[in-house]
């Protein structure tokens, strides 16, 4: 057996001899992608290492981000980890959002909004199995835009749930999902979908104008008939 082969038969270390700084780094990684409180047993499990070394590992990367005042803040909220926004900075996260809410919805975007608006309430996971592809990024836009929504938790049903809200009726002009078009039993069509942007985009920008309209109104002297 050469060294190359014998290269190949030490493997690597697994998560139980990694350093602290690697532990609190994986940590991250998990909590990056989470839109929920994750619980620290949950969080070990992932790791595969013990309860309580996670749990240190958290106190410390939460301190370390308390102590040179990191634009995230992690807390234990409700039963679970999470990452927030740090106050502080929120106005300009708020800025950012509402920025990118004057631009046109993506094609990807709009096909999950879809798979959500016709089977919903319906699971992240779901959501990526009828569309074949990752769609958390997609998920965290539609949030962020107020168009889907985390639902109420179902009894015996793990996972959380999402549904459209009242502003993704208000957009598209209607009183009630009854009013959707028919679809495909699994996917979305693609006419529909592209009517469904249309809607979406066409009355986002009329909502935009408007509201640029009500601003120039305000600063301008008031008139009589």
């Amino acid at each position: 057996m050469d060294d190359h082969d014998d290269h190949d038969d030490v493997a690597a270390p697994g998560p139980e001899q990694w350093p602290e700084e690697r532990v609190e780094a994986a940590l991250e990684a998990l909590l990056l992608v989470v839109d929920t409180p994750v619980a620290s047993r949950d969080l070990a499990t992932a790791l595969d290492l013990p309860e309580d070394r996670v749990r240190r590992a958290l106190i410390r990367l939460a301190a370390s981000y308390e102590n040179r005042r990191s634009g995230i803040d992690l807390r234990f909220a409700g039963d679970g980890w999470r990452m927030y926004t740090r106050s502080e900075y929120s106005s300009y996260v708020e800025r950012l959002i509402l920025d990118g809410a004057r631009s046109k919805l993506t094609r990807a975007a709009l096909e999950t909004l879809a798979v959500v608006a016709y089977r919903q309430p319906v699971t992240r996971s779901r959501v990526s199995a009828v569309r074949g592809v990752n769609v958390d990024g997609v998920m965290r836009t539609l949030l962020a835009r107020g168009l889907i929504a985390e639902a109420d938790p179902i009894l015996d049903v793990p996972g959380t749930h999402y549904v459209t809200t009242e502003l993704f009726l208000e957009r598209l002009g209607i009183a009630s999902l009854d009013e959707l078009p028919p679809i495909a039993p699994l996917l979305p069509d693609v006419d529909v979908i592209d009517e469904l942007g249309d809607e979406l985009n066409d009355e986002l920008a009329v909502r935009i104008a408007k509201a640029e309209r009500r601003r120039q109104g305000a600063r301008a002297e008031p008139t009589t008939e």
